[in-house]
């Protein structure tokens, strides 16, 4: 049952992931389907009203052609006047006999109205006053004198049925010499051929169409994957992250140079950085419990000891009350270096554009740590560091680097009450040394003395106070600050800590 269960919990995510893809890409599809249709239904519409303009321009003239020849008859317009009125030629195509060439003896013309004649898609058919056909080459029109009552003396009329435009001019015919109505003028034209050309068009765009929306939704399904799967694979990540946060994957290189290759490198940087802060988390929890495991115990063991029967001893009560005290306050100090420590961690959060004057703080933390322990002989020797020497570190940081280093070398000094400070500028970066002439570290230590609450000699640290994240403290903050810490010791001789930090490359860094 549990199997069936997650089988069909995996398909719904699957259908999920596959509905997303396939949103994107329909998406993607349909606006460029619609922005080609669009881009085609103007094209076509532009050649279509090019074309109908063309037309209308050849249909008027035709219709102004015929009216320059039938406006010279004077009188009523009939079969007897019109045709030899038009040309030498009508008669003889009317008769069935060849039109005059080039060839035949006589005065030959160049004439448009037989050219108009021979066109067959366009028709002329010319009525008397009272309505009677009196000549035609085509089809007579079904309108009769209908068209004849309007008040204009020439209408144009463009129409389309089924898909076919063909245009229409009525014309009133007066006489040039009475001015009077000697007849009309119907010039139809059918336009076969260009409505063949636009049919033919229509299908072209119509194929075209079709062939460029199975190309484009073919592109933007490649398109939308490329981008959708990197985006499906953080989503698998990071829910699996979400189920168990110590899980180590991460998003692969995608090869990218894009906003999406620098979201996938952000993204496995956002989940190292989270992973890192709950592994801190956790260890500041199981370092701190560790560490107030005992003095909790030595106040509470203190505190038993006085409700038993220490309170009624004056002396008693007095150490009771001394090591309670005593052990709280190594408490409050312990939790403050935790807090720092924690804070050491985050500095790039807190401090990311802090710089420092590092002869500046390095003689002002000298001084002070010359004034605290005036038994010690403290030199600072600055012969190689570079007057201005900017380092990129927030100032109270490093003072309490070096605070926290001379402080160490001032606990593990012996008879030799001297501590030598020392600064130098190298090329790209400043180094710091802080040395002592007391007991030093074995050889197999110097690796561990950076761990935390790792103390070399744990009585005499306690004697003093020390609970062993000094210099952890210390190596966090350098490193946070992309330096470097180190130690150099001989057993009997004393310590010598140095470390290093990059200078900054130009004055805009500053």
């Amino acid at each position: 049952m549990m199997k069936h269960v997650k089988k069909q919990n995996k398909s719904k995510k699957e259908t999920l992931k596959s509905s997303l893809t396939f949103k994107w890409v329909s998406l993607v599809a349909a606006t460029i389907t619609v922005s080609f249709v669009i881009f085609s239904i103007a094209i076509y519409s532009l050649v279509k009203q090019q074309i109908i303009s063309q037309e209308r321009n050849l249909t008027e003239s035709v219709a102004t052609t015929f009216q320059r020849r039938l406006v010279e008859i004077p009188t009523s317009l009939q079969i007897s006047n019109v045709v030899p009125q038009l040309s030498p030629n009508t008669n003889r195509i009317l008769e069935g006999q060849t039109p005059i060439t080039s060839n035949d003896s006589g005065n030959v013309f160049n004439d448009d109205v037989l050219a108009t004649l021979s066109n067959r898609d366009t028709s002329i058919t010319i009525y008397n006053p009272a309505g009677d056909v009196v000549f035609s080459n085509g089809n007579v029109p079904d309108e009769g004198m209908l068209q004849f009552s309007k008040t204009e003396n020439r209408v144009l009329k463009v129409v389309t049925s089924r898909g076919k435009i063909h245009m229409k001019v009525y014309q009133k015919i007066f006489s040039e010499r009475t001015h009077r109505l000697t007849g009309y003028l119907i010039v139809d034209n059918s336009m076969d051929q260009q409505n063949q050309v636009l049919k033919s068009i229509r299908h072209w765009m119509i194929g075209l169409s079709v062939i460029a929306i199975v190309v484009f939704v073919g592109l933007s399904y490649l398109i939308v994957n490329s981008v959708v799967q990197p985006i499906k694979k953080m989503s698998q990540i990071s829910h699996d992250i979400n189920k168990d946060p110590t899980d180590k994957r991460r998003v692969p290189d995608l090869h990218r140079n894009d906003e999406l290759g620098e979201l996938a490198i952000s993204f496995n940087k956002m989940l190292d950085r989270m992973q890192a802060y709950m592994q801190q988390q956790k260890q500041f929890v199981g370092d701190v419990s560790h560490e107030l495991r005992t003095p909790v115990a030595v106040i509470e063991g203190h505190l038993n000891l006085l409700e038993r029967w220490g309170k009624d001893d004056p002396q008693v009560l007095e150490e009771s009350i001394q090591a309670s005290l005593q052990e709280s306050k190594r408490m409050k100090h312990l939790i403050q270096e935790m807090l720092d420590l924690t804070r050491a961690e985050q500095v790039d959060l807190q401090y990311p554009d802090k710089t420092t004057d590092v002869n500046e703080v390095l003689n002002r933390t000298v001084n002070d740590m010359r004034m605290i322990h005036q038994d010690f002989t403290i030199t600072y020797d600055d012969t190689d560091l570079k007057p201005d020497t900017i380092v990129k570190i927030y100032r109270n940081h490093l003072e309490q680097i070096l605070i926290i280093l001379i402080d160490n070398a001032i606990k593990y000094s012996t008879d030799r009450k001297e501590i030598l400070v020392a600064a130098a500028t190298e090329e790209d970066k400043v180094k710091i040394s802080v040395q002592d002439f007391g007991e030093g570290i074995a050889p197999d230590e110097q690796d561990k003395i950076f761990n935390r609450f790792y103390r070399v000699d744990k009585a005499r640290t306690r004697e003093k106070g020390g609970n062993g994240l000094g210099l952890a403290i210390a190596q966090k903050l350098v490193e946070s600050y992309h330096g470097k810490i180190s130690v150099s010791s001989t057993l009997g001789s004393g310590s010598k800590f140095m470390i290093e930090f990059p200078l900054l490359k130009s004055e805009s860094d500053k």
